[in-house]
């Protein structure tokens, strides 16, 4: 049996539970490393993954003898199997933040669950440690990421559209080693980039436009996140001081994050500053990076979070003028002990193309 399915049965056990219907794909693959439609079982003697005959050649090339999984082919089962599963589990735990209520209804009645229990994130909590072979594919997706920066340095010009551009990273992104985009690519310019999560258009790009590029691949099925705010041709004077603000939030952040920080508190001074010198506060300071672009911890005013070593983040301190620009800086960070490391190297300082 691998090692987080012995994690897993043994959070179970501090839980009083006997059993786990999983059902978020993300969740299964950081599991069992299988990436199949399916659910994932857990129940007193037997790990088990019910999908369909399209999959089962896949999932049994992928999993070993010692992950301990036995798969099985959802046709095969009979109603008696599947009330079978949990016959002797009195508490049973599921993804609330994953199964809708129609199929909590469902699996209450075919799996005979005496009581069905909220796990409150239990596996996208532990997933907030990262291995370090999770860690060694986030660099390397973050390195595909910085790659791309340096080359959109020379491919963009003036009259390329966002489209054009967001399009040409997608392009490098599977050309250059990433399996699939992080994310939509977001590529805004002008008056654009005042969206934070502004979609590319058919907008031209102009002289003295900036260019906010919040971009990120996926490498082994894990993610990168990295935003620049850089200038076609050269810096509009009314922009400076705004950029000048955000990165020196950023960077500030970044000095402060280490083992113990609480992102409570650094939230609530980033939040302050952005407010005591004029502007609005549209989105948190960052979140977590893995196997998902937005996963545990997730930053806020509220959230009383201490950061762990290993954690993978982003600081990604924004100002937007509404219809007049924005500019955002992002980096995918490492927590170490007593420091932050950026994963993420591109050039912060102004960068005009």
């Amino acid at each position: 049996m691998n090692e987080k399915i012995k994690w897993l049965r043994n959070k179970l056990l501090g839980l009083n539970m006997q059993g786990i219907i999983i059902t978020n794909p993300v969740n299964i693959r950081y599991l069992t490393n299988i990436d199949a439609e399916g659910i994932f079982l857990v129940n007193r003697k037997e790990n088990i993954f019910i999908t369909d005959s399209r999959y089962i050649e896949h999932v049994n090339s992928t999993l070993t003898i010692e992950d301990g999984i036995v798969v099985v082919n959802s046709k095969d089962l009979s109603l008696e199997d599947y009330e079978n599963f949990f016959i002797f589990c009195e508490n049973v735990g599921f993804e609330e933040n994953h199964l809708t209520y129609a199929k909590y209804k469902e699996y209450m009645h075919k799996f005979k669950i005496n009581n069905f229990e909220e796990t409150e994130g239990i596996i996208e909590k532990q997933r907030m440690i990262k291995e370090p072979y999770e860690l060694e594919a986030i660099k390397r997706a973050c390195k595909i990421t910085d790659d791309c920066f340096d080359y959109l340095k020379g491919f963009i010009k003036v009259g390329m559209t966002e489209k054009e551009v967001a399009n040409e990273i997608e392009r490098f992104f599977l050309a250059n080693g990433a399996e699939d985009l992080a994310f939509d690519t977001i590529v805004a310019s002008g008056k654009n980039s005042s969206m934070p999560h502004a979609v590319p258009t058919d907008k031209q790009i102009e002289a003295g436009d900036p260019i906010t590029i919040d971009m990120g691949c996926k490498v082994d099925g894990y993610c990168s996140d990295m935003t620049r705010t850089i200038f076609m041709g050269f810096v509009p004077p009314q922009i400076k001081p705004v950029y000048d603000f955000v990165l020196k939030t950023q960077m500030q952040v970044i000095e402060m994050l280490k083992e113990g920080t609480n992102i409570k508190n650094i939230s609530k001074m980033v939040d302050s500053s952005i407010k005591l010198n004029g502007f609005e506060v549209m989105h948190s300071l960052g979140h977590g990076v893995g196997l998902e672009v937005h996963e545990y911890p997730f930053f806020g005013n509220t959230v009383d979070f201490l950061l762990k070593e290993n954690n993978v983040i982003t600081d990604e301190p924004g100002v937007y003028i509404p219809n007049k620009f924005g500019v955002r800086i992002e980096d995918t960070l490492l927590i170490n002990k007593y420091s932050a490391t950026s994963l993420t190297k591109s050039d912060k300082n102004y960068v005009v193309i």
